[in-house]
């Protein structure tokens, strides 16, 4: 017996249509036709049917309700993103949720952690299902496994990265000019050894963002130091490696470029630690979370998550509701931030390089 000397609860079995209609003294059809919200049942009984339904705490059952629908709809949809504990992604998911919710549809979500195994996975578990649509943020490099499920009626929409090898909606941030803004504005600043701490080179969004790293550094007629690149910072604790790494170097940079927000976090963290925030410039991609709460506060180059969110919800409805148009990818723009680490000019103080 459980603490306290209370009996364990005995599992009962849902309620049923059945017994509503045993307790209102109805037919099973009456019972059904206003549980779906048939307006020309009499009234009378359609109460009798309600206050018999919240006695027995009746809930319908609305997979068994959707295969009788003509349509064949589910009312729900998947997202499967990069990962359900990174700021970005959970702020997608909301937006998208949000979305959803206006049309009374649910969302099942599920983390891929960057694994093309795990995203066909969780794809063929969410279509068994039967969701009526996919938004993917994918980790795979070949989407053509979706075709068929594609031409069988599934809706789908690409997320922050676009698909290989399927014609697919796509809606994506402008990576390649915001790393070219955030260069920029450090080269403005006066810094010309600028490092770059990335992602894995096979997420499509690092491939981007250093390809906009180098081409600010062209347009300055600097030269690429492989010395001070790194692309396998992926996490917090990577970030924090390759920072100490790089401001340890017998000729260390003057500012970081981090193209990711776990990047970016991991490299404060590491400036913090050595006492060099004050004196390494820094703008990342991306913006967290208290970003603006440290001293200095960072500068980023911030996406417009609920744009992005909200347009994926929107061209996934549209398709739903019957929209034949061809595919398109649709970019938005990021926007650079200034809150301080990005704006310390090169030689505005010294700090030791014999470390």
């Amino acid at each position: 017996m459980p603490q306290g000397g209370q009996p364990p609860l005995e599992r009962q079995n849902r309620p049923t249509m059945r017994d509503v209609a045993a307790l209102a003294g109805v037919a099973i059809k009456t019972v059904s036709r206003v549980v779906n919200g048939v307006t020309t049942v009499d009234p009378v009984l359609a109460a009798r049917v309600t206050e018999a339904a919240d006695k027995l705490g009746y809930r319908p059952n609305l997979t068994a309700s959707n295969l009788r629908r003509s349509d064949g709809r589910t009312a729900t949809i998947g997202m499967l993103i990069e990962d359900a504990a990174n700021p970005f992604s959970a702020a997608l998911t909301r937006t998208v949720e949000n979305a959803a919710r206006e049309r009374g549809v649910l969302v099942l979500i599920g983390s891929l952690d960057e694994d093309p195994a795990r995203e066909r996975e969780l794809v063929s578990a969410l279509i068994d299902r039967r969701v009526d649509g996919l938004v993917i943020v994918p980790a795979g490099r070949d989407h053509s496994y979706l075709i068929k499920e594609q031409r069988a009626g599934t809706c789908l929409v690409f997320l922050d990265r676009e698909p290989q090898l399927l014609d697919a909606d796509a809606v994506v941030s402008d990576n390649r000019q915001g790393a070219i803004n955030a260069v920029k504005h450090l080269l403005d600043a006066g810094h010309r050894r600028i490092a770059y701490l990335g992602d894995r080179t096979t997420v499509a969004t690092a491939v981007q963002r250093f390809a906009g790293y180098r081409h600010a550094l062209e347009l300055a007629h600097i030269e690429v130091d492989e010395e001070i690149v790194r692309h396998q910072a992926s996490t917090v604790e990577a970030a924090i490696e390759a920072t100490e790494q790089l401001l340890r170097l017998p000729h260390p940079p003057s500012a970081l470029f981090t193209s990711q927000n776990l990047v970016t976090i991991g490299a404060s963290r590491a400036l913090r630690t050595l006492g060099l925030h004050q004196t390494v410039a820094h703008v990342g991609f991306d913006d967290f979370p208290l970003a603006d709460m440290l001293q200095p506060g960072i500068s980023v180059i911030a996406q417009d998550i609920e744009a992005l969110g909200k347009l994926a919800a929107e061209i996934l409805f549209r398709r739903l509701d019957g929209d034949q148009s061809p595919s398109r990818t649709f970019t938005v723009p990021t926007r650079l931030i200034v809150r301080g680490s990005g704006e310390i000019r090169n030689g505005e103080s010294r700090h030791d390089r014999t470390r």
